[in-house]
Order: structure tokens, then C-alpha cells, then sequence
């Protein structure tokens, strides 16, 4: 298995556009490849003085944190899937984000410890 995850601000208004895109966007990810996908809205997420996810993506007062991931077979399937979607992103339309892209923490991982 493979993991994508990602961490990003949302602006609180855009709830609505924002599960839309986000919607589109894991049913393009699992057509392409991926087994799961998941988007979640913050709930109990502090604000730290030296570290936390408010710090990371640079939240402002009217946004959200999200925090999100995609699992995937193996990092070779993630890969195509990037190569692959991503014209097909922008004929859905999904080439512009709810949110900016440029404060979005992402990366891919190998899982080490997986408990079911």
C-alpha cells in the first residue's frame, strides 16, 4: 500500500464548493487507481505556538484545516495515476482549487504500522 497525505486551509465559506470539488476529484482518483479517499474537516485542531496545522498551511481567521489522504495499491499505481489524471483534471474543471494550492503540506508514504 501506498499513502498520499495532505494538509491544507479551506476557506469556512466554501464548505459547500469545497466537498463538490472534493467529490469530483476522489471519484477521479478512484477511477484511476485509488482504494480510498478521504477528506476531513477539522474539528478539535489547536493553534500551537511552535508547531500545528493552523502554522503549517498558514491558516487565516475565516478558514478551515483540512486534513486528508489517498490510499492507493502501491506507489507505482499512485504514479501512472498522477501522470494520467491530470488532463483529465482539467477537462472536469478541477484544475482550479477551492483553496490555495500553494499553502497545501503533501507527500506520499509507505505505511510502517497498519492496525485494522
Amino acid at each position: 500500500m501506498y499513502i498520499d497525505g495532505y494538509t491544507y486551509a479551506v476557506p469556512a465559506a466554501s464548505k459547500e464548493t469545497f466537498i463538490q470539488f472534493a467529490q469530483k476529484s476522489a471519484a477521479l482518483f478512484k477511477k484511476h487507481g485509488a482504494l480510498r479517499v478521504v477528506e476531513a474537516w477539522a474539528d478539535d485542531v489547536p493553534d500551537g505556538k511552535v508547531t500545528s496545522f493552523p502554522l503549517a498551511v498558514k491558516k487565516q481567521d475565516d478558514e478551515v484545516v483540512m486534513f486528508s489522504w489517498c490510499e492507493w495499491p502501491d506507489k507505482a499505481t499512485r504514479d501512472a495515476a498522477y501522470e494520467n489524471m491530470m488532463p483529465e483534471m482539467e477537462e472536469m474543471g478541477l484544475g482550479k482549487m477551492p483553496f490555495d494550492g500553494k499553502r497545501m503540506i503533501y507527500g506520499g508514504f509507505v505505511p510502517v504500522v497498519d492496525v485494522s
